[in-house]
């Protein structure tokens, strides 16, 4: 079965850290661009960070740069986010994506990955920013 797994949300104090990850099953992320996203409800879903496949470049969004950090481990088939220094403007249901397909790299070339009906999404995982 082809799904990506989110995991690693959880409350956390102003300040803290955590590390989401994104664990692929069915395929194998090496030739994906993968990006994280965000959503809080009412609001629009903002692409917050992306890695590309070929050169493993990474992008980030002005409100978490110098914050986030997003990696790849090929031997856990997995996309990292280790996000520090939270804010609570930072609480939201965080999604990662992968893009692209088993024959080619794709890249991402924005922290907003294009996304379309093709790609990999997963079910999300809630992050919680709150003393």
């Amino acid at each position: 079965q082809v799904q990506l797994v989110e995991s690693g949300g959880g409350l956390v104090q102003p300040g803290g850290s955590l590390r989401l990850s994104c664990t692929a099953s069915g395929f194998f992320l090496d030739t994906y661009a993968v990006g994280w996203f965000r959503q809080v409800p009412g609001k629009e879903r903002e692409g917050i960070s992306c890695i590309n496949s070929s050169d493993g470049i990474t992008y980030y969004a002005d409100s978490v740069k110098g914050r986030f950090t997003i990696s790849r481990d090929g031997a856990e088939n997995t996309v990292y986010l280790q996000m520090n220094s939270l804010k609570p403007e930072d609480t939201a249901v965080y999604y990662c994506a992968a893009e692209g397909g088993p024959y080619a790299y794709t890249d991402c070339r924005a922290a907003e990955m294009v996304t379309d009906d093709n790609s990999y999404w997963g079910q999300g995982t809630q992050v919680t920013v709150s003393s």
